[in-house]
């Protein structure tokens, strides 16, 4: 029994040895090719790239937008808002029981050196007449001290009373007087 042993203790050697020559010719051969590839991935001549850009002016007069006709207006016209109230006025209305209102207000950064952030709110009453219930939001901002804001909601086949709220970040909100949509 003891040669035999002998025997697969001197081949377990040799199959060794092997695996450990066979690693170490991987191991010499990965690190000489990352060598070769970082060598040959010296920086190269650079070229200089210089950009310009040119100001030109306009040469065409910029045109007044498009009125559109006032079928059943909230108010006379939209009028500049102050600040603390917005006011809104019906601009267009297509078949379909579908409206387009204006709302304008006078937003006052309560950071001036900050940006002011804003939020547009279109509310619509509950049918049961007891709570006003987002309809429409819209979200924006500004830098500066103060800025006239407007935005323009649409209502489709949806009559009922509305109303437009303006929401100032650190400074509150601003109702606007509800008004009814029908069809």
């Amino acid at each position: 029994m003891g040669t035999r042993s002998t025997a697969v203790l001197v081949s377990g050697t040799a199959n060794t040895a092997k695996l450990f020559v066979a690693a170490f010719a991987f191991t010499a051969a990965y690190v000489g090719f990352s060598a070769y590839d970082t060598a040959s991935s010296a920086p190269r001549d650079g070229h200089t790239v210089t950009l310009s850009a040119r100001e030109t002016p306009m040469t065409t007069p910029m045109t007044t937008p498009m009125t559109l006709p006032m079928t059943t207006p909230i108010a006379s016209s939209v009028a500049p808002a102050a600040p603390g109230t917005v006011t809104v006025v019906e601009t267009r209305s297509d078949t379909g029981c579908a409206k387009t209102f204006t709302a304008r207000g006078v937003v006052v950064n309560p950071d001036p050196h900050g940006t002011a952030l804003y939020a547009w709110r279109l509310a619509r009453l509950s049918p049961d007449g007891r709570v006003w219930r987002d309809y429409l939001v819209d979200h924006d901002g500004f830098a500066g001290l103060r800025e006239s804001v407007d935005w323009s909601p649409r209502i489709t086949g949806n009559p009922g009373w509305y109303r437009v709220e303006l929401s100032v970040r650190g400074a509150g909100t601003v109702k606007s007087r509800r008004f009814q949509v029908t069809c």
